[in-house]
């Protein structure tokens, strides 16, 4: 399968640790095939913070054909690959990976407590006019058991919560335009399966791109679903030093909104 490497850039704000990779974008291109997309942009002894691309797993699937992953190409590198989080295959951005069994229980641990701070960018159908609050929402998730794999919102499914906010329109398109779109910041409070996709579908802003939750004149707007992990921030577990990363893709927002986006506080 082809990995949509979007032409990353490194964009990385600063932090106390001093970077154990140079500032190039990743690792030795022997080591990671970084024309697929992937990127180490940092590390230290005990975790790493890697760019996943848009059509890769995370981690291995089912079936012979789901083996290639990232977590298979960080351990087959000799870098950390121990999982803590994941994103859809569909959804590229920053993960963090650990580099011992004690510190996977740790990131985790931080990971369910809330302790780390997630933030993600979406282009999504229709308009929403930019504004400086944020919006819940606040609707259960199940399985759709005739439809699996996908995920439906339902009485009676598990709590699951999104924030959101406008940044403002997309600007490839009119605001008056039918296939207008607009780009959002979210911040999911908790961590279910396809939650920001199946969330933006509820209130009737499906993310362009989505072959799983959009409608057909939706999917056809982007090549890719637009859903990107833009910003982790988290107290260092073994140091107590406070990092904070960024990432966003070139060409993706304004300059205005980029800074926007970039310097909400947590």
């Amino acid at each position: 399968m082809r990995h949509d490497a979007s032409h990353f850039p490194l964009n990385m704000t600063t932090h106390a640790l001093s970077p154990a990779m140079p500032t190039n974008g990743g690792a030795d291109p022997a080591l990671i095939a970084l024309a697929d997309g992937i990127g180490v942009l940092w590390q230290d002894a005990h975790l790493a913070l890697v760019l996943k691309p848009s059509g890769m797993l995370s981690v291995p699937g089912r079936g012979p054909d789901k083996q290639d992953c990232l977590s298979a190409r960080l351990a087959h590198a000799g870098l950390p690959s121990m999982v803590v989080h994941r994103l859809d295959q569909a959804t590229s951005g920053l993960m963090l990976f650990a580099h011992s069994a004690q510190m996977q229980r740790q990131l985790s641990h931080a990971f369910a407590q809330r302790q780390v701070h997630k933030q993600y960018l979406a282009l999504v159908a229709g308009h929403l006019p930019a504004s400086d609050d944020w919006q819940m929402i606040d609707a259960p998730i199940a399985a759709d058991w005739p439809r699996r794999p996908l995920r439906i919102v339902t009485e009676g499914g598990q709590s699951s919560q999104t924030l959101w906010r406008s940044l403002g329109p997309c600007m490839d398109r009119a605001p008056d335009d039918a296939s207008a779109g607009t780009w959002l910041a979210l911040r999911p409070l908790s961590g279910r399966t396809h939650q920001l996709r199946v969330h933006l579908q509820h209130i009737g802003h499906p993310i362009w791109g989505d072959t799983m939750y959009a409608p057909l004149e939706v999917l056809a707007h982007a090549p890719r679903l637009m859903l990107h992990a833009q910003r982790l921030a988290l107290t260092h577990p073994a140091t107590g030093q406070a990092l904070a990363f960024e990432h966003t893709p070139a060409g993706w927002l304004t300059p205005d909104m980029l800074r926007g986006a970039q310097d909400m506080p947590w």
